[in-house]
């Protein structure tokens, strides 16, 4: 009779539990305002075009049949934000970024921002990355993060197919992957590398995450690093050292890199030529493959399957770097806030989230992650080697001297030795 009542009991258990999973994951949109209510909501940010979005106002005005949904794109969208704001045609959304908070020159954007933790919008918090949700001192939450990037590689797996070599899964199989292609006379590892602004460029896409994952493990050398105290350059020197061994040992041919003219079409186009075993940068470039596939002769008359994969960077594999690649903001100032809280209630679910994602080509910010098969390497990363920047309070400041570390270390304008010793100073 005991047995019979701890399973009676452990069945009730679960499906408590699974009515509460149900209720938190809100999959059904149950409007809360009148369906015939008549506005206008507008969302800005620096998108050329978003159809990923203009696809979610047709399904929200099956809801709304009379509300009218717009996208502006905005041009120099950071200096520019302040000022739309403030002006008469008010956006009701609009695109942010983490680097924003405690940042004295976003102060007034962040003023005219909604608390979107406030319980009473009852936004479902619950279907995102915990690793993605940027909340301040208080808890509040100001952005939500609607799709993630990482850094990894554009994998061509018909090449190595083709050639009989293994797809790297770790550091020494990479190394080895390399010496294969590159005794094939094949250039193994390609990437941008024409200047040292992009964030996607070829050193820093192999240098930040190692760089990340040391100072993860130790805030006091984050603190250091975030402060931009010289001692923390020492922290760099692993991740300096990866990308000095690609290049010195024939993995990267750094002239060769420098002929692609730019790290997003062009990159993507040298990519499609069908040549190039591994193609460095980040998801945000990967987002635009799709497309680029019909620009591309050499694809449309080869065309081959192709992956994203992380970059084996250690024995034990590599690193998913989840960081949110575009988060929204409600102009708490805005007319027709109501209808605009309604919008994004509808929006931050599971379905609506992955579809924007998908139809954009890049990872959703869902804790239920459906990766295209693109992304589907990262899909099999496992959670101690899966790291948010933003949760651990990496900076901007930080980010650009490793940036800029691995640049001129890769090009050779700087020993590591040197680059360590002017962390805080690399400019």
């Amino acid at each position: 009779m005991k047995k019979l009542l701890y399973v009676a009991v452990g069945l009730l258990s679960m499906a408590s539990l699974a009515s509460c999973v149900s209720k938190n994951n809100d999959e059904t949109f149950t409007p809360t305002l009148d369906k015939e209510m008549r506005c206008d909501i507008k969302v800005v940010g620096d998108y050329s075009n978003f159809e990923a979005l203009e696809a979610e106002f047709d399904l929200f005005n099956e809801y709304y049949p009379n509300v009218r949904l717009t996208y502006q794109k905005v041009d120099n969208y950071n200096n520019s934000l302040g000022t739309v704001l403030e002006s008469n045609d008010k956006p009701n959304i609009f695109c942010s970024s983490p680097s924003m908070m405690g940042n004295e020159k976003y102060s007034n954007i962040i003023s005219h921002m909604e608390d979107l933790s406030d319980p009473a919008l009852k936004f479902n918090f619950d279907c995102l990355r915990s690793g993605l949700i940027n909340k301040d001192g208080s808890g509040k939450v100001y952005m939500v993060p609607i799709f993630s990037r990482t850094y990894g590689m554009l994998v061509n797996n018909d090449l190595f197919k083709k050639e009989n070599i293994n797809v790297p899964e770790k550091w020494s199989d990479l190394l080895s992957a390399c010496t294969s292609f590159a005794s094939k006379s094949y250039n193994p590892i390609m990437g941008y590398t024409k200047d040292k602004k992009p964030s996607s460029g070829l050193m820093n896409v192999i240098a930040y995450p190692q760089f990340v994952a040391e100072l993860a493990k130790n805030p006091d050398a984050l603190a250091k690093a975030n402060n931009l105290d010289p001692s923390a350059g020492e922290y760099m020197r692993n991740s300096l050292t990866l990308v000095k061994n690609l290049v010195d040992g024939g993995a990267i041919n750094v002239s060769k890199c420098d002929e692609i003219g730019d790290n997003y079409e062009k990159v993507l186009l040298r990519f499609f030529e069908g040549d190039v075993p591994m193609m460095v940068c980040n998801g945000d470039t990967v987002s635009g493959a799709k497309k680029r596939e019909a620009k591309s002769e050499a694809y449309q008359a080869n065309p081959f399957n192709y992956s994203f994969y992380p970059i084996p960077v250690t024995d034990k594999g590599g690193y998913f770097i989840d960081s949110p690649s575009l988060e929204f903001s409600v102009n708490k100032d805005c007319e027709n806030l109501d209808m605009t809280n309604e919008f994004m209630r509808f929006l931050l679910r599971t379905k609506e989230l992955q579809n924007m994602a998908s139809l954009k080509g890049l990872i959703p910010s869902t804790k239920s992650t459906s990766f295209d098969a693109v992304y589907a390497p990262f899909g099999k990363v496992p959670s101690d080697r899966t790291i948010s920047p933003e949760v651990i309070g990496v900076k901007d400041q930080l980010a650009t001297q490793i940036r800029l570390a691995a640049y001129k270390v890769g090009k050779g304008e700087l020993s590591i030795d040197e680059a360590v010793k002017q962390y805080g100073s690399l400019e």
